[in-house]
C-alpha cells in the first residue's frame, strides 16, 4: 500500500537533489570569467538567457558578437544581461585603449561560443583569425567549448561532420546539439541546447576530479604578532593566492581545510575555514588537521618573529625610539616535514633576488615536495596576478602571468601529476 506521505517524501528528495546541483553550479562557476561568443543563429535569443544563468551563479561575463549575430539579437540586449559593453570589432579603437582583443584572450577562463553556426564552425577548424571572435579562439590559452546550432541537414552534411571531427582533435568541447523541431520547419539534430544543460556541461571543464578522495590543508594570509592590545607585527598578504588554491582543490575533487590569518575575503563554498590570529595559532590548527591530510599547502606568509612580551596595556607613544626585543615563531612548514607520516608539501618562496636559487635551497633546508617561487618585486602582495616557477627535485615549471584564480587551477594540476608520479 502507497503512503499517502510518499508523494511529499519524493517531491522533498527531488527539491533537495536540486539544490545539491544549484549548490555545485555555484561552486564551479562562481567567480570564473567566461567569454560568450554569439554568432549567426536563431538560436542567438537564447544566449541572453545564457548570459543571466550565468552570472546568476557568480560568473563574470563578457560577450563578443559576429556581424551576423547582430541580425538576430542587438548588442543593446547582450550588454543588459551582462553588464558590459559588447565586444564586436577586432579593429577596434576604443576596445584597444581598454581591453585589446590578445588581453581579452588571455582574461577568459573559457571561452564558450553559444550558438556556434556551421559557418563558424568552418573558420575555427580552419585556424582562421579574420574576425575578433575566430582570433580570440586562436589566441586564447583557455579551454574552448562551442555549442553548435544549425539546420537539420547542414549539421548531417559530411563537411560539418569533418570539421566536428578536426575541432575534437585539437580538444574543443563540444556541448549537443539536440534534436527537435526547428525554425525553419524541420524536424532534427541541430538545436542548441538550452542554457541549462549548456551549464551543466560547462562546469564539467573546471570540475577535474584530479584531488578526488584526497584530503588537502591550505594556510593563506599574514599572521599578526601581538605587541600590546593595539599593536602587532604583520606582513602585505591579502590571502588571495591561498584562497584560490582553496578553491581549486575543492573544484578538483578534494575535501578543503583552509586555515586562515586575519584578511577581508570572503569563505569559499564548500570549504572547512578555520580562522587564526598568530603563528602559534596557525601551527596548533595545523598540526590538528596533519592526521588526515594528504596534501598540505603552506601559503601563508607567517611572521617570523614575535615580540617576547606582549604589554597588557597600550605602550605610550616614545619620545624618541621604542626597542622591541623579538623571538623566533615555530616554522610550520619544517615542523610538518618531520611527522613520521608527513603528507605531500608544498611551500611558498616570496624572494626580491635570487629568486630560484633561494627558492630551491629554501625547498632542500625545509624538506619539501615542491616550492612555488615568486618575484615580489613584479607582482606585490595583494596583487590580482601572479608570475611563479615550481620547483621540485626534477620540476622546473614556469607559469606566465595571469590571475591568481587561473594560476590555482594550473598549480593544482601540477601538484596533483606531480602526487600521482610519486605514488
Amino acid at each position: 500500500m502507497i503512503s499517502l506521505n510518499q508523494p511529499i517524501i519524493i517531491k522533498e528528495v527531488f527539491i533537495w537533489q536540486i539544490m545539491i546541483w544549484v549548490n555545485a553550479m555555484a561552486l564551479f562557476l562562481s567567480n570564473k570569467r567566461i567569454l560568450l561568443g554569439v554568432t549567426g543563429s536563431i538560436a542567438a535569443f537564447k544566449s541572453a538567457d545564457l548570459v543571466r544563468r550565468l552570472r546568476e551563479l557568480g560568473a563574470e561575463v563578457r560577450v563578443v558578437m559576429t556581424e551576423n549575430a547582430k541580425r538576430f539579437i542587438t548588442p543593446l540586449t547582450m550588454q543588459a544581461v551582462s553588464g558590459y559593453p559588447v565586444h564586436e570589432e577586432l579593429f577596434d579603437v576604443q576596445a584597444e585603449a581598454a581591453m585589446g582583443h590578445i588581453e581579452l584572450a588571455r582574461w577568459a577562463d573559457a571561452v564558450l561560443v553559444a550558438p556556434a553556426s556551421a559557418d563558424f564552425m568552418v573558420r575555427l577548424a580552419k585556424g582562421n583569425a579574420d574576425d575578433l571572435l575566430t582570433t580570440l579562439c586562436v589566441a586564447t590559452k583557455a579551454p574552448i567549448a562551442i555549442a553548435p546550432a544549425m539546420n537539420q541537414g547542414m549539421w548531417k552534411h559530411s563537411v560539418t561532420q569533418e570539421n566536428l571531427e578536426i575541432l575534437k582533435k585539437h580538444h574543443i568541447h563540444i556541448f549537443g546539439p539536440t534534436a527537435g523541431s526547428q525554425a525553419c520547419g524541420d524536424v532534427g539534430m541541430g538545436r542548441m541546447l538550452e542554457p541549462a544543460d549548456i551549464i551543466l556541461q560547462l562546469e564539467t571543464i573546471f570540475a577535474t576530479g584530479l584531488l578526488a578522495g584526497k584530503h588537502v590543508v591550505v594556510t593563506a594570509g599574514p599572521t599578526h604578532e601581538a605587541i600590546d592590545p593595539v599593536r602587532f607585527i604583520s606582513n602585505g598578504s591579502s590571502g588571495k593566492m591561498g584562497y584560490a588554491l582553496a578553491k581549486a582543490a575543492t573544484e578538483a575533487g578534494a575535501l578543503v581545510t583552509l586555515i586562515s590569518g586575519p584578511v577581508h575575503l570572503a569563505k569559499p563554498d564548500h570549504v572547512k575555514l578555520i580562522s587564526v590570529v598568530s603563528a602559534d595559532d596557525m601551527y596548533a590548527a595545523v598540526m590538528q588537521e596533519m592526521s588526515a591530510c594528504d596534501i598540505f599547502l603552506a601559503v601563508a606568509a607567517v611572521s617570523d618573529y614575535r615580540s617576547e612580551t606582549v604589554a597588557t596595556e597600550k605602550i605610550p607613544k616614545q619620545t624618541t625610539s621604542m626597542t622591541l626585543q623579538l623571538t623566533r615563531n615555530v616554522d610550520i612548514v619544517a615542523s610538518v616535514a618531520q611527522l613520521p607520516e608527513r603528507p605531500f608539501i608544498v611551500g611558498f618562496a616570496a624572494e626580491t633576488e635570487q629568486v630560484i636559487a633561494h627558492a630551491k635551497a629554501k625547498r632542500l633546508r625545509k624538506k619539501m615536495d615542491l616550492i612555488i617561487a615568486n618575484d615580489v618585486r613584479s607582482f606585490s602582495m595583494g596583487s590580482d596576478e601572479n608570475e611563479v616557477t615550481v620547483l621540485g627535485e626534477a620540476t622546473e615549471i614556469h607559469l606566465a602571468p595571469t590571475s591568481k584564480n587561473k594560476l590555482a587551477r594550473q598549480l593544482i594540476a601540477i601538484i596533483a601529476n606531480e602526487l600521482n608520479g610519486r605514488s
